[in-house]
């Protein structure tokens, strides 16, 4: 009789904890920083559609906007989550790890299980086409001639633009000044309208302005599929390169065969011919990088932004 009761109690006992293999067995979020619309948003949408199908059984994910701080407001939230499999969020370098040196932060590099990077989207050197200068060399030798007297305008301080303009500034030799704007928006407006000389928006923020812009250089390894006829700075003799990524990260402690699951279906969402022909669509350059890959990323970018921190903080 005893051993009948506690093989009951067994029995009962395996039938409330769900078995790994039910994972999912309710909706996951992707939390986004965002508000709906923006390329975070976007991506992260594309992403959820092609990623239920890669995770199968029924399974359903749901994306949670929670714009707010630049972005803090959302990868707090993730931080802070169980690591339980069912909140990811969307983390774009290096803004998130960024936001860690100019205000108090509850969360830094190693609050995160780093799952997989989709979208590195290169920054530019971009000016009006209405302006004089043709060249990067040419905006570079104005720069010289008078230190000071190019102005240089970014969606914000703190981020890739804001990087990307001290990069090419060290890189070159030169001295910008520095015009923020509250948004890539209103910097593309004011270098429209000539108010700054020149800016450092990423490239898909241009491929819909190329009667009004010109993009002098792209600050990545390689020629960017959008415009092929746009040389890299390297190619110009200046070894800069910054971009904006966005990718998919869990809280830190995720269980080994969760991450393992969530890794291979981003994997898997990342093959699909669908997904890609998306993404293309949408202007979102796909530059695919998972797990330690992804997470050396982020220690690099971070120590992008320390040590620009330490040299100009921007607050």
């Amino acid at each position: 009789m005893k051993k009948t009761f506690i093989a009951a109690l067994v029995a009962a006992s395996t039938l409330t904890v769900p078995a790994l293999a039910e994972y999912p067995d309710k909706p996951i979020r992707i939390v986004v920083g965002y508000s709906a619309g923006g390329g975070t948003d976007v991506m992260a949408r594309a992403v959820a559609q092609f990623f239920e199908k890669a995770l199968g059984n029924g399974a359903s994910v749901v994306v949670k906007n929670m714009p707010g701080a630049g972005g803090q407001i959302g990868f707090t939230e993730v931080a802070s989550a169980d690591p339980d499999g069912y909140t990811l969020g969307t983390f774009n370098l290096p803004a998130a790890l960024a936001l860690t040196y100019d205000r108090k932060a509850d969360y830094d590099a190693s609050s995160f299980t780093y799952l997989a990077n989709f979208v590195k989207d290169p920054n530019t050197v971009v000016v009006s086409k209405e302006s004089g200068f043709e060249t990067l060399e040419q905006l570079v030798e104005a720069a010289k001639a008078q230190p000071g007297s190019v102005t240089m305008g970014l969606s914000a301080l703190g981020g890739n633009d804001h990087f990307s303009a001290n990069m090419i500034a060290d890189a070159t030799g030169v001295e910008f000044t520095l015009v923020p704007f509250k948004g890539a928006s209103m910097a593309r407006t004011a270098l429209m309208g000539q108010h700054v000389a020149a800016g450092t928006m990423t490239l898909s923020q241009t491929v819909s302005f190329q009667d009004e812009l010109r993009v002098l250089a792209v600050l990545s390894d390689e020629r960017s599929t959008f415009r092929p006829d746009v040389p890299t700075a390297k190619e110009l003799g200046y070894d800069v390169q910054m971009s904006s990524l966005r990718g998919i990260v869990a809280p830190a402690g995720l269980p080994a065969e969760i991450e393992e699951k969530l890794r291979k279906a981003l994997i898997d969402v990342n093959a699909m011919e669908d997904f890609q022909s998306m993404m293309a669509k949408q202007g979102n350059p796909i530059s695919f990088i998972a797990g330690e890959e992804f997470e050396a990323t982020a220690k690099q970018q971070d120590g992008v932004a320390r040590s620009i921190w330490e040299k100009t903080p921007w607050k």
